[in-house]
């Protein structure tokens, strides 16, 4: 089913636009992701709104460059992803892609788009495959990878006692890569997988996959899924009460908006890390109060996958009116010469192979008791710092990585 919508936030009048030298006069950014199925809280309508607001924050670039906003929803369909984004590219005179979760269907744009002059902001396609052996000159990579995700999650709970895991991993390339990341860092450092349990994609009964991961006498399930799939997993676990028998339930990709979904009474003591959080200083708070009051959000607070998609769009904007042009062959460059302090996620760097290295967070979620006012859900328990959330430059075989990066 097609949802394209074209949503337009057009900025100056045709005096800029020979400046600017962009094509079709108007730089056309493509939302791409779940507008109907798993991923529609984290994602969906809320990163269309993300990407106006970065839209409506370039304003121009001080050029009078025109901006319009489409978004589809892939359905998490690789074929349909892949026809999207091939229309965008050969008729609709899209320029870039933003957002894309789901791995499978962040690899086929990927591959889609290379070579071509449109630029992929894959803000949050989880698989760090984007940054490693099939990186592109086209791609740029934000918020979390399986990489890192699995790396950072692993290594924060070990340091808190857990050293024996079992996994409940969603059967794709998101859960499998995360599943394989941690299980290489754990067993590297010292602990045990003693099994796992794999599910496809949108599962509603969690029963003997939980039940399996209860009786494996691991000390931490480790939920290497995402969206309604990690969510249902989690308030299956209460109700098997795994989080009262001594064992440590850890998500290694579950956002603010999930938590929100359970409520605190069932995420309570939940250990997850997040690249973003709305309450964590002033400037993720005056971007959440914004986003709160958009159509549609109802005050609600965004993901870290909605603030990616406005950092990701901001950041290719720039580049643009930097460079004059909208063709990735020039605005990736450019992007690749970032670096400084994001509002949204802190101190960043876009290193040669399209990683976006920011800081990485270790939360757990707030009992009732402490929780103040509404989506005062997090306590940091850690920080990681961006040069070692991420993998090594070197280590990810990415082929446009020289020896002088």
């Amino acid at each position: 089913m097609w949802r394209t919508a074209l949503l337009a936030a057009a900025f100056g009048l045709g005096a800029g636009l020979a400046e600017a030298e962009v094509s079709d006069d108007v730089v056309r950014i493509g939302v791409l992701n779940d507008i109907s199925g798993v991923f529609q809280d984290t994602n969906g309508l809320g990163s269309v709104e993300a990407a106006r607001m970065a839209a409506e924050d370039f304003a121009g670039g001080g050029k009078g460059i025109k901006v319009e906003i489409v978004y589809a929803d892939h359905q998490n369909k690789v074929d349909v992803g892949a026809a999207i984004a091939r229309r965008w590219l050969d008729i609709d005179k899209v320029d870039a892609i933003v957002d894309v979760p789901n791995s499978s269907v962040g690899l086929a744009v990927n591959a889609l788009l290379r070579g071509t002059r449109m630029t992929f902001l894959a803000s949050t396609t989880g698989t760090s495959e984007l940054h490693g052996k099939q990186c592109s000159p086209n791609t740029i990579q934000w918020v979390n990878d399986t990489w890192a995700s699995g790396n950072a999650t692993a290594a924060a709970t070990m340091m808190r006692g857990g050293r024996d895991w079992y996994f409940v991993t969603v059967n794709y390339a998101l859960g499998q890569g995360m599943e394989a990341e941690a299980t290489r860092y754990i067993e590297a450092h010292g602990g045990k997988v003693l099994g796992s349990a794999r599910h496809p994609l949108g599962t509603s009964d969690f029963a003997a996959l939980l039940l399996q991961a209860q009786t494996s006498g691991a000390k931490v399930i480790g939920l290497a899924n995402a969206g309604a799939d990690a969510l249902n997993a989690v308030k299956q676990a209460g109700e098997f009460g795994i989080r009262d028998s001594g064992q440590t339930l850890v998500a290694f990709m579950l956002l603010i908006n999930d938590v929100h979904a359970m409520g605190l009474p069932v995420a309570q003591r939940l250990l997850l890390t997040e690249s973003f959080y709305w309450d964590l200083n002033d400037d993720t708070r005056a971007f959440a109060a914004r986003f709160a009051q958009r159509p549609g959000m109802n005050g609600k607070m965004p993901s870290g996958n909605q603030a990616g998609v406005y950092a990701a769009t901001l950041a290719y904007l720039n580049a643009v009116a930097a460079t004059g042009s909208d063709d990735a062959q020039q605005v990736v460059p450019q992007m690749k010469t970032l670096k400084g302090t994001d509002k949204l996620f802190g101190e960043i760097e876009i290193r040669a192979d399209g990683r976006v290295t920011h800081p990485i967070y270790l939360f757990e979620v707030k009992t009732p008791a402490e929780s103040k006012y509404p989506y005062d859900y997090y306590k940091l328990l850690t920080t990681i710092p961006g040069e070692q959330a991420f993998r090594p430059l070197r280590e990810g075989q990415c082929p446009l990585v020289t020896p002088h990066d």
